[in-house]
């Protein structure tokens, strides 16, 4: 009889109950980490601001979002909802925090989103080009936005399983690719990495801002709380496990590339696509290829892998009343948030578009939407390493262990903050230049108004902090005799 309650629950919201695997599940966070991007076209920025130590880099951002992971499983292990972190932190420092870290995922994933689609209209515009074929901007945004408000939109275990295969072959062929170059290298080990040549602890504080916003939405398979099949386990594991497994394979595959590309002439910090320039040096061009279609595809999938969080946790917040109540409809065929999906999927259309007619580069763009949504991922972040000792301290579980990871955790996402921030005079946090030093102050803009409204519907509705609490209350009371609570 408990089980049959408990399925009931699940299917309350409308979503399918129970349709993902672990491996779905996991898929939803790594395709919005899009590891496969960062060895393919990005790893030349993280170099140059972290030199050798860049594999370095990476190794603290690992253990400081495994940290972070440690805070978000404090909740995932004890209650599942389609609200994500939103939901969690109401739960743990109440509505109006809640309010923030809604509004700062919606961000996060919207803008992550936009500034892939960007990375994927880019890609496939090259690649396209070598065909003799010039397609613009605008239709290749529609056309990577379009397919992936159709996936969204159906299926989400259709959604989930094109994610899967998706990044899985282009990880595999990564990772086929630099065994070769290692092998080709004679599996040497790069004393000047290992030593830390010429690296100081500036340079690898400053390449960890970039290595902090590549691990950016590992936290994104908590939004499948009711589509997963066993929740409890298979989101804080897919959590963690996200985490752990991006982060092994940017440290093995810097390492590989740095390594590679000594005693070439040429050097990584100028090489737009590396992969292709290693596989060319180890006679295995048609390899090089195949990584740049599935760098493609790694854009698509993260695409993808954004609006359906997003469209969770819009389509959970409208079921609290702090908007549109429509957004809080699930489709009755396909049992996906369809109105959310597709206002989600519209709107990471529509800004790239509107900036592509102003002219901006859609490699501009992309660099000015990553950088804005990495303001919502460090918010959230911070929010949920502060909710779990809070939260563990009203059920009576809290220890000394806990909060050492808090403040641990808070700490580490303090570097990249003053990283994107900057410090007026400090060379190891200089101010960025034009125009991201405004950024920061559009998104505190962006939190003033959408609070300011929260405050304001408090005022007109005196019930909708009740609703909330009550609709996380009871999200998080069907699981409470798995705990003990």
């Amino acid at each position: 009889m408990k089980q049959k309650k408990l399925s009931h629950h699940k299917s309350a919201h409308g979503l399918r109950p129970a349709c993902l695997s672990f491996g779905e599940v996991l898929a939803q966070s790594f395709a919005v980490i899009a590891p496969t991007t960062i060895p393919a076209s990005n790893i030349g920025l993280i170099v140059a601001l972290s030199g050798k130590g860049a594999w370095l880099s990476f190794l603290i951002g690992l253990i400081g979002l495994v940290l972070v992971s440690i805070n978000i499983n404090q909740f995932a292990s004890r209650s599942a909802s389609p609200g994500s972190l939103y939901s969690y932190i109401v739960k743990g420092l109440g509505p109006t925090a809640g309010v923030i870290c809604g509004w700062s995922l919606v961000l996060a994933y919207l803008f992550t989103g936009m500034s892939v689609l960007c990375g994927f209209a880019n890609f496939s515009g090259i690649l396209i080009g070598q065909l003799g074929i010039h397609p613009s901007s605008i239709t290749l945004l529609a056309l990577g936005a379009g397919i992936a408000w159709y996936a969204a939109y159906k299926d989400i275990q259709l959604s989930a399983m094109a994610m899967l295969w998706l990044e899985g072959i282009s990880l595999a062929l990564i990772a086929v690719l630099c065994a070769i170059v290692w092998a080709n290298k004679g599996f040497a080990l790069d004393m000047s990495q290992l030593t830390l040549s010429d690296v100081t602890p500036g340079k690898v504080a400053t390449g960890l801002v970039l290595v902090m916003f590549a691990f950016s939405g590992f936290e994104s398979a908590t939004s499948l709380g009711d589509e997963a099949k066993k929740p409890l386990q298979t989101i804080p594991r897919s959590v963690m496990g996200s985490v752990i497994l991006a982060g092994l394979f940017y440290i093995s595959t810097t390492y590989i590339e740095v390594l590679g590309f000594s005693g070439t002439g040429m050097s990584i910090t100028e090489t737009e696509e590396p992969l292709r320039f290693l596989s060319q040096q180890v006679g295995m061009g048609f390899l090089g290829e195949l990584i740049a279609v599935g760098a493609l595809f790694s854009f698509f999938a993260c695409v993808l892998g954004c609006i359906n969080p997003a469209a969770r946790i819009f389509f959970m917040m409208a079921r609290h009343g702090l908007f549109y109540s429509k957004l809080g409809n699930a489709h009755s065929l396909n049992r996906t948030p369809h109105i959310a999906v597709t206002i989600c999927s519209f709107a990471i259309f529509l800004v790239p578009a509107l900036m592509s007619l102003f002219n901006v580069k859609l490699f501009e763009s992309m660099g000015y939407l990553g950088a804005i949504c990495s303001y919502g991922f460090l918010t959230v972040y911070i929010l949920i390493s502060l909710a779990a000792p809070v939260y563990l301290y009203k059920i009576g579980k809290l220890r000394l262990h806990h909060i050492v990871f808090s403040v641990l955790a808070v700490a580490f996402m303090m570097i990249p903050v003053l990283g994107s921030v900057g410090i007026p005079g400090s060379t190891m946090f200089p101010v960025p230049e034009a125009p991201y030093d405004v950024f920061p102050y559009l998104f505190l803009m962006y939190l003033a108004v959408t609070c300011g409204t929260f405050v304001l519907q408090r005022l007109r509705s005196p019930n909708i902090v009740a609703e909330m609490r009550q609709g996380v209350e009871e999200i998080h009371a069907r699981f409470s005799d798995r705990d003990g609570l």
